[in-house]
């Protein structure tokens, strides 16, 4: 049994995900990074109690996933996500709140978020978030999809015609559908029965030819732009 990290034997990631909590809860902060301290594949890199230790702590730790609360004191978790995207690109940010409030919701996807999730989810399920925001997909609780959907029907102007020339091939639509029911590369590949690469590569074009930066991006725009037909 080697103790050898520095070499990669394969395709198993070799290292694991650095995460930051940032949550003004001292308990339930200090719970989930217990537990997220046992989940394989997970290191917890550092731990902040409001937003702008939060940001100065991701400066410095350079974490690839970032668990924000929306409600904190100082800097909230949206004004958070903002400064921290711009320190550290490449971190992925989820929102972890009790907030279900559609404003909210709607600001953090704005802001830059990655992830949407409430408290009451399991810590399973914050694992499974950590891991595929850390892919480079996006995730939110199922029933915040709903409202987000709603949000964006708000948004959406019915006297408005689709901008000419973005146009989306019959399959890329079926993929940004899938996309904003909420699932992930996985349960589209397996829905539409092809590859997760092939998913990948979908989202890709989508996100070029919509000139956009990310899946909920892409949703947003397409439900203002009548290029869904959701009901």
């Amino acid at each position: 049994m080697s103790e050898n990290t520095t070499e990669k034997t394969g395709p198993v990631d070799a290292e694991p995900i650095r995460v930051l909590v940032v949550d003004d809860q001292e308990l339930f902060r200090r719970g989930l990074v217990m537990l997220l301290g046992v989940e394989p594949a997970i290191e917890v890199v550092g731990e902040a109690g409001d937003g702008i230790e939060g940001t100065n702590l991701a400066a410095s730790a350079a974490p690839d996933v970032v668990l924000l609360d929306v409600r904190m004191p100082k800097r909230s978790g949206i004004e958070a996500c903002v400064a921290i995207k711009e320190v550290v690109p490449s971190a992925k940010i989820i929102m972890l709140t009790v907030s279900d409030e559609e404003a909210d919701l709607y600001e953090a996807v704005k802001s830059g978020a990655a992830g949407y999730l409430l408290k009451d989810s399991s810590i399973e399920e914050v694992a499974q978030a950590i891991r595929v925001v850390a892919d480079g997909q996006s995730l939110i609780s199922p029933s915040m999809a709903v409202k987000l959907i709603d949000e964006f029907k708000q948004m959406s102007k019915p006297e408005r015609d689709q901008v000419p020339g973005l146009r989306l091939t019959e399959r890329e639509l079926e993929v940004l559908r899938l996309v904003a029911k909420g699932l992930n590369n996985r349960e589209i590949a397996r829905q539409l029965f092809i590859s997760e690469n092939t998913v990948k590569n979908h989202v890709r074009n989508i996100l070029e030819k919509l000139q956009l930066h990310s899946r909920m991006e892409a949703v947003m725009y397409a439900v203002r732009e009548k290029l869904l037909d959701i009901p």
